[in-house]
């Protein structure tokens, strides 16, 4: 198959979209794409028969216990990774054979090492690699974005921004174990910062430019393998603007109603995305909640995405991705923006690991004579 970048589509066809991977994230996906008029989904792959089965429920004519499969059995324009990340670059390697576009869930990679070997095979296979970085998609992100350039507050020398999200446990008390791959940091990548910290970067260089790290450090709440908890220190030097970032996965028994927080501190004023949030955040998911059971009783189509404020980002970013694709144009979050994150994320651990091993080290004391 040729690659989608070859060509550009007509109006009246559809992009054929393949699912690899039905779980968590990867039903979020499913659904932003049956919602779309100029997408059909003809397939999902999933290792578990009960992620297949709700695939199946939503409205998907076939589906796979193997991603492989599913890519050399199906005629596909493109294809979402929806999958742990040890697993992505074989996924994006097998795609690549197959002439499969691929809108890939963050991280990218586990590492840039296996980026650049994910994003080489991608341009050898002339596929394109879109990146599910969806903060910057969120509406309250872009409303910081544009009062921001807009000026509204003058130049910023300083920024924060924080990130959290359930502890890997979950909520407590903890009654099931996560999946294993999820704290193994060779499976997943890392704990926290690769995780959240992504997210993040992405975002603040969206707003900034590139980044500098100057400072970081890791640390573990939990007695776990890998970091629950991260605070970076950046610069941005076109700017000269400094940030200060933190994200962590804790063991909350309620999360906040919205888990990002970024405020810009500038000469004349301050910017808050707090200012661009639902007026009431869980009354307006409930609104959603009640509209789609509705919608299952008089057979009308459940509006899943209603004003549900991070479900429209996780659409917003896979239309984007589509319509990049329709039109024979790069994905706008590509894979250089996904590996990008992946290297502040590295600088950012070995800084970390750097004043780790000042801190052991033993010192000299010094001895007046």
């Amino acid at each position: 198959m040729l690659s989608t970048r070859s060509r550009r589509w007509d109006d009246t066809e559809r992009l054929s979209l393949g699912m690899l991977g039905v779980g968590n994230i990867g039903t979020v996906h499913l659904k932003s794409a049956l919602t779309m008029d100029d997408v059909d989904v003809v397939a999902a792959a999933d290792a578990v028969a009960a992620n297949r089965d709700r695939a199946a429920e939503a409205g998907v004519d076939r589906t796979y216990d193997d991603y492989a499969t599913l890519l050399e059995s199906e005629s596909l324009d493109a294809a979402v990774v929806a999958l742990p990340p040890f697993l992505h670059a074989d996924a994006v390697e097998r795609a690549a054979e197959n002439g499969v576009d691929v809108f890939v869930e963050k991280p990218l990679a586990r590492s840039t090492e296996e980026a650049d070997r994910m994003l080489e095979v991608a341009d050898d296979a002339g596929i394109a690699v879109g990146v599910d970085h969806t903060l910057r998609y969120q509406p309250d992100m872009q409303g910081v974005r544009t009062a921001y350039e807009e000026g509204r507050v003058g130049h910023v020398p300083h920024a924060s921004m924080t990130r959290l999200n359930d502890g890997p446990l979950g909520r407590p008390p903890a009654t099931e174990e996560p999946p294993a791959w999820l704290l193994d940091p060779d499976a997943a990548g890392g704990g926290a910062l690769i995780e959240l910290g992504v997210h993040c970067f992405d975002v603040l260089e969206w707003l900034f430019g590139d980044l500098r790290v100057e400072a970081a450090t890791l640390d573990r709440t939990l007695e776990i393998p890998v970091e629950d908890a991260a605070t970076v220190l950046l610069r941005a030097p076109e700017t000269g603007t400094s940030i200060t970032l933190h994200c962590g996965s804790y063991q909350w028994e309620e999360l906040p109603e919205v888990n990002t927080r970024l405020r810009l501190e500038g000469v004349t004023g301050t910017i808050s995305n707090r200012e661009y949030e639902p007026s009431n955040f869980y009354a307006s998911a409930a609104a959603a909640a009640v509209s789609n059971v509705a919608s299952r009783v008089t057979g009308d189509e459940p509006d899943v995405y209603g004003p549900t404020f991070y479900l429209q980002a996780h659409h917003a970013a896979l239309a984007d991705f589509c319509g990049a694709i329709r039109e024979g144009e790069s994905p706008p979050v590509d894979g250089a923006v996904g590996r990008r994150t992946l290297e502040l994320v590295e600088h950012a651990t070995e800084l970390a690991a750097e004043d780790d091993r000042e801190l052991a080290e033993p010192q000299e004391a010094e001895v007046s004579t």
